[in-house]
């Protein structure tokens, strides 16, 4: 199971299969029975181990990517229905041959690739123009040749970045400047983080998870990693992704969680 989705996408199915034998159950009566099925012994610790399944966000300064300086290239690898941040290590999975090479370019430069998301997950041979403009420069921790040649590669992600202009090669290559954060410490960001911590249960239905604590002082970072765990969709977490203003993110966010269930992008 992926994530969240996957588990209420099961309880609605459940839902409506009972529903048409006659059968009413609640949305929370579903997720528990939705966890029984699949052998926890509540929704609760089946959304623990969803949760922890996920890829975690860490303190900046754990980071060991060097920041962009300038106006620099790098190889380029194009994500399909996934946008990453700053902070977060992840798995990536690597199959097309161009962004294969891009792999193969960065491991023998650097170690460093700018990780993009594409407009439309079904394009398998996107350019620039299929790309969003913003992006994340990560760090290759390590990659692992599958049976079927495919590569899965864990990525440490440092930055926001923008794609400047193309680079001419055989993969997908561009400059790319950073983006700075605005407002990181501001006396703002930190009131909105308060608001967003009283918030979040209200929106989600369920307790705050005790390692969003840990991002209390630094509120963009509690921007991105809830881009990444609420149902939001693609767009609006590129969205989140593209703003440098912390306050402005975290305005975003709590006004998706005042406003109730998000608009899911298509």
């Amino acid at each position: 199971m992926r994530d969240f989705r996957d588990a209420k996408a099961m309880a609605q199915t459940l839902r409506d299969a009972l529903k048409t034998k006659s059968i009413s159950v609640s949305h929370s009566e579903s997720l528990e029975l939705v966890a029984k099925t699949l052998g926890f012994h509540d929704w609760n610790v089946l959304s623990a181990a969803i949760q922890s399944s996920q890829p975690v966000a860490v303190p900046p300064k754990k980071s060991s990517v060097p920041s962009v300086s300038g106006n620099a290239a790098f190889p380029v690898a194009p994500m399909r229905d996934v946008v990453f941040f700053p902070q977060l290590i992840s798995w990536i999975f690597v199959g097309r041959d161009k962004t294969r090479r891009a792999l193969d370019r960065a491991v023998a430069n650097d170690g460093r690739i700018v990780v993009v998301t594409q407009k439309r997950a079904e394009d398998d041979n996107p350019d620039f123009e299929a790309l969003y403009s913003v992006g994340v420069i990560a760090d290759i921790i390590h990659r692992v040749q599958l049976p079927n040649g495919d590569f899965r590669v864990k990525v440490s992600c440092a930055e926001r970045v923008a794609i400047v202009r193309p680079v001419e090669d055989d993969f997908l290559a561009a400059e790319v400047a950073p983006i700075g954060e605005l407002r990181a410490v501001d006396t703002e960001a930190f009131a909105l983080t308060r608001e967003i911590f009283e918030a979040y249960q209200g929106f989600t239905n369920t307790v705050l998870p005790p390692s969003l604590y840990r991002y209390a002082r630094e509120p963009g970072v509690l921007a991105d990693v809830l881009a990444q765990v609420l149902e939001v969709g693609i767009e609006k977490m590129q969205q989140i992704l593209e703003i440098p203003d912390v306050v402005a993110r975290l305005e975003t966010i709590l006004g998706w969680m005042r406003a109730g269930a998000p608009a899911k992008a298509s």
